[in-house]
């Protein structure tokens, strides 16, 4: 959101002017737009959100277009083999390569849907056969997408590629194409955080009537009709709760500096325990593995080597080293 601004304003005003502007009011903006949404009982099952989502993805990758179009008028290929050029490099700037892993861990945080994804889905064909099918073509089409952006922006932009990929071409004409793509992200996110957040509030609210069961303000529904729809069933728990959830995360987002560099820090171990822990665990179980025969002491070395080699160190420190090193030019 911040990005479109700016682009505009670059190209109205001029490249010299800073056109600087907060955060905070698309923080609360988009904080604002999310409290309406939660408000809607199983938000991330809706049937067209998964299409809006991936006519977003192909809108948005006309970052990659551009990446092509700025090689191509270069004529040349930038960044290195060491992910900095070669010179005086800090003790920080050397962690960059972490940086690298930390954000290839966070890019695969669907795996925290998986399973929600998966019990959306009919029981013919089985759960497992769909599913399989499902993970082997996404992943692979995901994997090469995310790769073929990776390698064309630091082709494109060298060692110092911005974070976001679409905000490096605010110069470039036709910038409405940047704002398009921008614009899809927004959306895209809007969506994602309800499909993050709606299993959460479920969760919550379900203990809830569990545990007080006679309460008026937890279980009560308000049946509030719409001419041509279905009533509206409002629950003043539901209503309360999952508005102070939005707030408060809108909140740190705009307390925290460098927010996305925060996130990233439990991102990874969501990640690892996900795609690597549960997987192993529940193959031990299956193929009932003896303990501490030669097959299962593998298992659990590959199992802690991953989490504290490649996710609890590399990605902590690469999150560090981010926020370290755009702390120096940050602007609220």
């Amino acid at each position: 959101m911040k990005a479109i601004h700016r682009s505009n304003c670059f190209h109205k005003n001029g490249e010299e002017n800073p056109c600087h502007i907060s955060n905070n009011p698309y923080l609360i903006a988009f904080g604002v737009i999310e409290i309406i949404f939660s408000q809607i009982p199983s938000f991330d099952q809706l049937w067209w959100l998964s299409i809006v989502a991936t006519i977003m993805s192909f809108t948005y990758s006309i970052g990659l277009g551009l990446g092509i179009a700025k090689v191509a008028e270069t004529g040349k290929i930038r960044g290195s083999l060491s992910g900095i050029s070669i010179g005086t490099v800090t003790s920080t700037q050397k962690l960059r390569s972490f940086m690298a892993l930390r954000d290839i861990a966070f890019a695969n945080s669907y795996f925290l849907i998986l399973i929600e994804i998966q019990d959306t889905i009919r029981s013919h064909p089985s759960e497992s056969k769909t599913m399989k099918k499902a993970s082997l073509v996404s992943i692979a089409v995901t994997t090469l997408f995310y790769l073929i952006c990776g390698c064309i922006g630091y082709a494109a932009f060298g060692d110092m590629p911005p974070g976001n990929l679409l905000t490096g071409f605010g110069f470039y004409n036709p910038y409405w194409m940047v704002d398009i793509a921008n614009a899809a992200v927004v959306i895209h996110l809007v969506g994602a955080y309800q499909v993050y957040c709606q299993p959460l509030f479920a969760f919550v609210e379900k203990n809830a009537v569990k545990k007080f069961p006679n309460s008026r303000f937890v279980t009560r529904e308000i049946k509030i009709p719409f001419p041509g729809l279905s009533p509206y069933k409002l629950n003043l728990f539901r209503l309360v709760w999952r508005t102070v959830f939005v707030i408060a995360t809108t909140m740190i987002s705009m307390l925290l500096p460098l927010f996305h560099h925060i996130v990233r820090l439990p991102g990874p171990l969501g990640f690892w325990r996900l795609a690597v822990f549960f997987p192993i665990e529940m193959y031990i179980k299956q193929q009932e593995i003896p303990k501490w025969s030669t097959k299962w002491v593998c298992l659990q070395i590959l199992n802690v080597a991953c989490h504290i080699i490649a996710i609890a160190i590399a990605t902590a420190a690469g999150s560090v080293a981010g926020a370290v090193l755009n702390l120096k030019s940050y602007e609220a």
